[in-house]
């Protein structure tokens, strides 16, 4: 009832938006999950072609995100939000008829674009709408996110039981229904005519040393959050030799997310500063890896015998999870209540663009150490790839304290005094 009240509170475009992030993830994850077996099990393509069209869709989305961020300064984010839902409906909706190689490309070009356009864009128009109560629309929106990532691939697995063709259907019927909604009742916003180019926009996000050291520190965060897909099913597989396992990461994950994330953050946004609160996230984040470090060190691999033994074995990767989930619950709405005020309302859609490229080249590069280090450690020291998590985690902590200590978390303002996280103070940070 209190998430509830809380939802109600905001205005309707801000709950809109909650919806449509919950109908954007439902959709992205009913379709996306089973498409590299759908191209190489169906469609009969190569690995390496598979690899290009996920790889493409990937690098559409990523290596976009300034020009989406751009897009919602300039143009308005409504527009710019209803383009990236349309223009993700005919992307999935040609991964549902197009069997041709350039067909699938097209497609994956689309999909990537569209995300590139209406995820900064949706960001800027939360961050503008709710004003000083950026930090609870943004609980709230992680609330909504890990919603439909859990319900989007149950979905997907139940309707796989019919065929792939019949998923990219009903994801693109979600991206469709999402636009007419946002057409319907998400309402514009007066756009300011720039009296600046938009490469002038680009150099003073790119140059902005403070909110570069900001974004920087915080790569600690890009680099765990995606260790959900890589470093704990490889411990979950490893401890209980079943694949199944991973399911259940998920889960506790979101179920985590959906029972603590407003109670967190509002009780954070009461006690500490926003600086406190991001760098005790990430300390939170990578000190669970300490538990699988520890677990790799003395359950041998190979599969369990019975449910109990499969439990326990399982059980340092959930407590690991759940360490992570709860230091994303921390930290992650305060990061986003605080990328608008380095540019402002007039350039917080660059910045949201910047920041997302970041984070996409930061969570590529550490899955890819992680990886080789996964490679590197084998059978002989198991526990290595989930202590570069720990240090990576402490590292980006100690960086946000410094920053916080220095006043360079918010720009003009900064330091614990002037950037208390409770109502009454963040409003001189907004």
């Amino acid at each position: 009832m209190k998430t509830w009240r809380l939802i109600r509170s905001f205005p309707p475009a801000v709950q809109l938006l909650l919806v449509n992030q919950f109908g954007v993830n439902t959709g992205f994850y009913l379709l996306v999950p089973f498409l590299a077996g759908y191209l190489g099990h169906e469609l009969g393509l190569s690995a390496a072609l598979i690899g290009v069209v996920l790889g493409v869709r990937n690098l559409s989305q990523q290596g976009l995100f300034l020009l989406g961020g751009s897009a919602s300064d300039r143009l308005g984010a409504r527009g710019v939000i209803i383009a990236g839902c349309a223009l993700r409906t005919v992307g999935f909706g040609l991964f549902a008829f197009g069997t041709s190689p350039p067909a699938l490309l097209i497609a994956s070009v689309l999909s990537g674009l569209a995300g590139a356009l209406f995820n900064p864009a949706v960001r800027a128009y939360i961050a503008q709408e709710a004003g000083e109560r950026r930090a609870e629309a943004f609980s709230l929106f992680n609330v909504f996110a890990n919603t439909g990532m859990l319900l989007g691939p149950l979905l997907g697995s139940a309707l796989m039981l019919v065929g792939f063709r019949l998923s990219a259907i009903a994801a693109a019927v979600v991206f469709a229904l999402l636009t007419l909604a946002q057409l319907a009742v998400l309402p514009p916003r007066r756009v300011e005519r720039p009296s600046t180019s938009v490469f002038a926009d680009w150099h003073r996000a790119l140059t902005d040393r403070r909110f570069l050291a900001f974004t920087g520190a915080l790569t600690g965060m890009f680099a765990l959050q995606n260790q959900l897909y890589l470093v704990l099913p490889m411990h979950a597989e490893r401890f209980t030799g079943s694949p199944a396992a991973v399911s259940m990461i998920f889960l506790v994950s979101t179920a985590a997310s959906l029972a603590l994330q407003v109670r967190i953050t509002t009780r954070a946004k009461e006690r500490w500063s926003q600086g406190r609160c991001i760098a005790t996230g990430l300390a939170v984040m990578g000190a669970g890896f300490a538990v699988t470090a520890v677990a790799a060190t003395v359950i041998p691999p190979g599969p369990s015998a019975g449910p109990v033994g499969t439990a326990l074995r399982l059980a340092p990767v959930l407590i690991t999870a759940f360490a992570l989930a709860l230091g994303v619950m921390l930290a992650q709405p305060f990061v986003y209540e605080l990328i608008p005020s380095f540019g402002g309302d007039r350039l917080s859609g660059t910045y949201f663009g910047v920041f997302y490229l970041v984070s996409g080249v930061t969570a590529a590069g550490g899955n890819a150490l992680l990886g080789w280090m996964s490679d590197l450690a084998g059978n002989r020291w198991p526990w290595l790839p989930s202590l570069l998590c720990v240090l990576i985690g402490t590292g980006s902590a100690l960086a946000v304290a410094l920053l916080d200590r220095r006043r360079g978390i918010t720009p003009g303002h900064g330091g614990a005094d002037e950037t208390r996280c409770s109502p009454r103070m963040s409003a001189r940070s907004s």
